[in-house]
């Protein structure tokens, strides 16, 4: 008579047709699974290859080629004249009830301990479906794909470039080095070369790899008292103290600044130098000079995410502190992912050569190195032009869906708040009436097919304020039209 065990079979093991998994392997890893699991012990006789083909309404050389597949591996023992049988070699497994094994839930418990990070504990948002009110990201829409997809078509298809497949430095791709070297030098007055570049992911990877030098044991770090959360989150992760100083419409406050270096040893200071995140107003010249000033007279690091340099409308974009960084103070990161579409993770990190090279050692036990034929790609855009024409041109898009939306903020919504128009990035910071709530505001929107941004991102030490980053870069005209209707008919209604 037949076990309990080998009847259920066919009822544990799950062949899919449709899949492109071959049937053979499909049992020989159910049946694997039906071992891990305890329901077939060591020793356990297995049906013949024909009665297991009856079960399983399959050829009987599908059911040998998962047996030769088991044997191979070593699960089962084939006996002459005796039959087959589960490998006895194996350990013994405290099964499981079959309704366990068959039901095939996913695990939601781990059965091990584990380091839980509060700190970084935050509502990590589902994607948004339809009409959507973002932080300031670029418009996908515009992104220069064709281009991306001739230089790396180009690049593949000659045979000499095949060792650019197999593993590559861990500094990035040394042409892409190269040419932002000459980049940043003709267009930020940065005196790099590539020996002070690391490519990475986007700017934020390049923050927490400097953070994990530039902190270990409470570290002082100091931020604008509304920053860029992520930025926070990350120093605090590296091990550093967190503390603010205020921001005003010419950005951080480096009187404050100049009184806490005082008091306390300062490692480093955070700033989004171009457009204050989220705020986006400008540091000005003297608050620049002054900063650098107190990063040489008291020696810390000054972490500037220049993440929309690109993006300045009125005039000419101030240079950086990079550019004016001649005792090595300044680590300085900016994304390509910005310009062309946030799909594509390439930025970079630059800094002080020996920082540089210590940076190397932690990246390559983390990402070994970053996509290698897209970063060369990226490198013969900018070689070629094809990157600073699509900035043109996304500069024009952005400038005119930045005055059509504040034109609406202000002719439909002034009543209900107020707000600067930006110079540059992609973003309005709206302040909203002290009688109103942001979160009801949210929540009614939602009702109405409408996603804004989490008010809450930007208290980080739960100071006051009522404000939100408002995106124009990704929504066109019409779309602008819709959003600020929808927010419109809900604050009347509130």
């Amino acid at each position: 008579m037949s076990s309990p065990v080998m009847v259920a079979l066919p009822h544990l093991i799950n062949i899919d047709r449709d899949t492109e998994l071959p049937v053979y392997l499909q049992i020989s890893n159910g049946l694997i699974q039906q071992i891990k699991a305890g329901v077939l012990r060591p020793g356990s006789r297995l049906p013949g290859t024909r009665a297991m083909a009856q079960s399983f309404a399959v050829h009987r050389k599908t059911v040998v080629a998962a047996y030769e597949e088991l044997f191979s591996q070593g699960w089962i023992d084939v006996r002459p004249s005796q039959g087959t049988f589960v490998s006895e070699s194996l350990p013994n497994v405290l099964p499981h009830k079959l309704s366990e094994v068959s039901e095939g839930r996913s695990i939601k418990h781990s059965g091990f301990t584990f380091y839980t990070k509060a700190h970084l504990k935050r509502v990590l948002p589902d994607i948004p479906q339809g009409l959507t009110l973002d932080e300031g990201i670029p418009d996908v829409r515009i992104a220069p794909v064709n281009d991306i997809i001739k230089h790396y078509r180009s690049f593949v298809a000659r045979s000499y470039n095949s060792r650019h497949l197999s593993y590559g430095s861990v500094y990035g791709d040394a042409l892409l080095r190269e040419t932002l070297a000459g980049f940043l030098q003709e267009t930020r007055g940065m005196a790099v070369d590539k020996d002070n570049i690391m490519i990475v992911r986007g700017s934020q990877m390049g923050t927490y790899l400097a953070s994990q030098l530039l902190f270990k044991n409470k570290e002082l770090a100091v931020v604008g008292e509304t920053n860029y959360i992520a930025a926070n989150l990350t120093m605090l992760e590296a091990g550093a103290k967190v503390k603010t100083v205020s921001v005003d419409l010419k950005g951080i406050r480096t009187s404050e600044l100049r009184k806490l270096c005082g008091q306390e040893k300062v490692t480093a200071v955070y700033v989004t130098s171009h457009h204050h995140h989220p705020t986006t107003v400008t540091l000005s010249v003297e608050r620049r000079i002054e900063l650098l000033q107190l990063a040489e007279e008291y020696g810390f690091a000054i972490l500037e995410d220049d993440y929309d340099y690109d993006f300045h409308y009125r005039n000419a974009p101030l240079l950086p502190l990079a550019s004016a960084d001649r005792s090595g103070q300044v680590i300085y990161m900016g994304a390509i992912c910005k310009i062309v579409a946030p799909a594509y993770r390439v930025g970079y990190l630059v800094a002080p050569k020996d920082f540089i090279d210590e940076v190397a050692h932690l990246r390559r036990i983390i990402d070994r190195q970053g996509d290698a034929i897209l970063e060369r790609s990226i490198a013969l855009m900018i070689r070629q032009g094809d990157y600073q024409r699509h900035t043109k041109k996304a500069l024009k898009i952005y400038r005119d869906r930045r005055d059509h939306f504040c034109q609406l903020l202000k002719t439909e919504l002034s009543e209900f708040v107020r707000f600067k128009v930006p110079e540059g990035g992609l973003a309005v910071w709206v302040e909203l009436r002290e009688d109103m709530s942001w979160i009801d505001i949210a929540e009614a929107c939602r009702q109405k097919g409408l996603n804004i941004p989490d008010y809450q991102t930007y208290n980080f030490n739960h100071t006051a304020n009522n404000g939100i980053r408002m995106g124009f870069a990704s929504i066109n005209f019409q779309e602008q039209t819709q959003i600020v209707s929808v927010l419109k008919e809900v604050m009347n209604h509130l």
